[in-house]
């Protein structure tokens, strides 16, 4: 049996190029990199992904500068780091790396505030890893919880910012009890 092939026509392109001979491959020494200076160490950064509500909010933003003032002497703590968003947003963040429940984790959060449409959101995280933390806390703040971790604060009562602060440092000492900070 004869074989047949079947060749495709050349192209115009094809027939007008010459064949160029094949070089044998050469090597170049190759040359060492200079040392390049290394920046120093990253810092961690955290995306916000809400927008700010505080231009429209002033009477939120002096509840929000209240808690914020009240959150920042834990950031000197352990291994805190206050992420700051332009305006009306904060977090309390830990970026030392611990285990929890099996599952590793680079950062984890302490507390965030967030201005809002008609109130300033605490979320307290604490609470959403031991809810049984609700009996610690005060029943007036309590009634200001509106989901697991966050507490919907409207007005500026002292009361409810004392119990706040109490909060906190609740809960920074259960960070630090379970060695997370």
């Amino acid at each position: 049996m004869s074989e047949i092939i079947i060749m495709a026509k050349p192209t115009a392109a094809a027939k007008t190029k010459k064949a160029a001979p094949e070089k044998a491959a050469t090597k170049k020494p190759v040359k060492k990199a200079a040392k390049i200076a290394r920046p120093a160490k990253e810092e961690k950064t955290i995306n916000i992904k809400y927008a700010d509500k505080s231009a429209g909010q002033p009477e939120l933003v002096v509840i929000f500068e209240t808690i914020k003032k009240m959150v920042q002497p834990y950031e000197k703590k352990g291994a805190f780091k206050l992420h700051a968003g332009t305006g009306g947003q904060f977090n309390l963040v830990s970026h030392k790396s611990v285990e929890i429940a099996g599952r590793k984790r680079e950062e984890l959060w302490f507390v965030s505030a967030l201005v809002q449409k008609g109130y300033v959101g605490f979320y307290f995280m604490p609470i959403y890893g031991n809810p049984s933390m609700g009996k610690l806390l005060s029943p007036e703040l309590m009634k200001c919880l509106k989901g697991k971790a966050c507490f919907h604060i409207k007005k500026n009562d002292p009361t409810i910012m004392k119990e706040i602060e109490k909060a906190i440092k609740i809960g920074y000492e259960a960070y630090k009890k379970n060695g997370w900070v």
